[in-house]
């Protein structure tokens, strides 16, 4: 199934952490979150990806471009750099296409652009390739199948510290919540498409705004509803947390990182 990323925007409200690469290439650990966005999908046998670019797309396009497999797998390097055997299971194939569609262009502009790579297509997969998450991708799809909707997305919980403050029209206060306990959803970001996405598409349109609503009129749009592990790396202090996580070996969005830790916690238990 193919999976389009959105990849083009600017990302102000992370600026501070570098204004040299887009938001997508910044780091956590040794590779940019993009990389952790493709390599999920990739554990799930995902491997036809469409990037969308904007905000400097020489930067994503050098990364695809002059990146080898060994610079994310162990290696032995032999013959001043020339011969290289890699020590771990090879990279797969991965089918990157790297589009240029704007820098001014909204997520419904950028999807919009990409559609001739996908109409041909039962449903795709879409992204904003700035979160990550633990959820089933394949029980996400099966669901979506069956409903037989032309959009879906994955909806989490508001990650807000605020206590939630239940208020009566003559100001008495009937209850405060937190928003794990209340039922505030957001759009996490990770979407299921048929191709007849399109057909609710407008030129110009945000993809959540006005196509959305068509949907929902039409009783088209679903929401799977996740209560595991979603994080986006909207602010530097996201970043902070995501990038804490990583150096800890703590990664729910990555199978064989969790396992290792799993393994590793077991051996020092046993210890």
């Amino acid at each position: 199934m193919k999976v389009v990323l959105f990849c083009g925007g600017r990302g102000t409200r992370i600026r501070d952490y570098s204004e040299s690469i887009p938001k997508p290439m910044i780091p956590l650990g040794h590779q940019p979150i993009l990389r952790h966005v493709m390599q999920w999908y990739s554990d799930y046998g995902h491997d036809d990806f469409v990037l969308c670019l904007g905000y400097k797309a020489n930067v994503i396009k050098d990364f695809f471009l002059n990146t080898r497999p060994q610079t994310f797998a162990d290696c032995v390097v032999s013959g001043g750099g020339r011969d290289v055997q890699l020590l771990n299971e090879a990279e797969k194939d991965w089918r990157v296409t790297l589009l240029d569609t704007g820098i001014w262009r909204n997520i419904g502009e950028r999807l919009w652009a990409a559609k001739d790579h996908v109409r041909n297509e039962r449903m795709f997969l879409a992204n904003y390739s700035d979160g990550l998450t633990d959820v089933d991708l394949e029980d996400v799809i099966a669901k979506f199948e069956a409903s037989g909707k032309i959009g879906c997305f994955l909806a989490v919980r508001a990650p807000l510290t605020y206590h939630l403050a239940d208020i009566a029209e003559d100001g008495r206060v009937r209850e405060f919540r937190t928003t794990d306990t209340s039922e505030i959803w957001i759009n996490g970001g990770y979407f299921v498409f048929r191709p007849e996405i399109f057909d609710y598409m407008h030129d110009g349109e945000e993809l959540v705004l006005e196509p959305f609503k068509r949907l929902i009129a039409d009783n088209m749009l679903m929401a799977y509803k996740h209560e595991g592990f979603w994080r986006s790396m909207d602010t530097l202090r996201d970043w902070q947390s995501l990038e804490d996580m990583v150096e800890k070996g703590d990664m729910p969005w990555n199978a064989k990182a969790t396992a290792e830790k799993n393994r590793r916690n077991v051996v020092a238990a046993a210890s």
